[in-house]
């Protein structure tokens, strides 16, 4: 990579899960180079990426200063990042119980929000698909709204913002600007809601999106210029 910055971010534009990827670098200050895959194009699944990543889908990172390393997976490359690079523990736990808890609300993010949003982004041909996963979206959006109302505090492990509340951001916006029709959060998960405003009101998920909108407002002016020289 002749970019020179520390890190390679393979990324896509539209897709949300890289992002969680450019909220922690940017919370921490590192710098990196998004290296955006057209994913219509199947360049996920080109021989330099597969080299990288076998799975053919984003993101992937590449540490440049820890000799070419490259992982994939979204959750597990911010694990790796806050652990090699976050060594105060500014946005996760070190150690104890709410390691664990952070662990599990990671997990639940891979396995129970990301998915559901995920599949509800295609499914709304099908209504009784849809129909499910708006109800499983809200259902997700439910289980956090609930936890944050007995926490005690404004974030869903300890008394600090981590790696466990940064990673439910981007589908959380997702679904209620775009994939959830007349769901009104503040009404209806107030605690959630009100947790959001706080992330989203930080300066590196300002930046992180700033940056979402100017490339994605330049692939969505590329592929129109593509589509009239056709």
């Amino acid at each position: 990579m002749s970019h020179g910055k520390p890190f390679t971010l393979y990324n896509s534009q539209l897709g949300p899960n890289g992002w969680k990827v450019v909220f922690l670098l940017q919370e921490l200050g590192l710098e990196y180079e998004n290296v955006f895959l057209d994913l219509a194009k199947k360049e996920q699944k080109s021989p330099e990426h597969l080299k990288y990543n076998p799975n053919g889908r984003i993101p992937t990172l590449i540490d440049h200063k820890n000799g070419d390393f490259a992982i994939w997976e979204s959750n597990a490359i911010i694990t790796y990042i806050a652990d090699t690079y976050d060594k105060e523990g500014k946005f996760h736990f070190l150690t104890g119980p709410e390691k664990y808890e952070q662990t599990q609300w990671l997990y639940f993010q891979a396995s129970g929000q990301g998915p559901y949003y995920g599949q509800l982004v295609g499914s709304f041909r099908v209504p009784a698909a849809a129909e499910r996963y708006r109800n499983e979206a809200k259902r997700v959006i439910s289980v956090l709204d609930s936890v944050l109302s007995k926490s005690g505090s404004d974030w869903l492990v300890g008394n600090k913002y981590s790696i466990a509340d940064m990673s439910f951001i981007i589908w959380n916006v997702l679904a209620t600007t775009l994939l959830l029709e007349n769901y009104d959060m503040a009404k209806e998960a107030p605690y959630a809601d009100a947790w959001m405003k706080r992330m989203m009101a930080r300066p590196a998920i300002k930046r992180a999106f700033s940056e979402k909108e100017a490339v994605t407002k330049a692939k969505e002016e590329k592929d129109a210029r593509e589509k009239v020289a056709a």
